[in-house]
């Protein structure tokens, strides 16, 4: 059996529901959780996944801690102006 993704327009999910019927002892219908609370929930998890490795293979970009600060309170004295 083989795993395939497909999207389908909200208006035509009972539609298909209803032409898959026949076939339903060779198709099987599953919800992915993630993606019913999440749409971007593999993208985001592929992303998190690089950054970690970037982080640590030690290629990813970094900043010190003071200059995370001090861009922080430069923000913040353009948002109290």
């Amino acid at each position: 059996m083989q795993t395939l993704t497909v999207n389908i327009q909200d208006n035509f999910v009972q539609d298909f529901l209803t032409i898959i019927e026949h076939y339903k002892d060779k198709v099987q219908l599953q919800k992915d959780k993630n993606l019913e609370l999440d749409p971007y929930f593999y993208e985001r998890q592929k992303q998190l996944q690089q950054d970690l490795l970037a982080v640590e293979n030690g290629t990813a970009e970094m900043i010190s801690h003071s200059d995370l600060w001090n861009n922080i309170n430069n923000h913040l004295k353009t948002l109290n102006n």
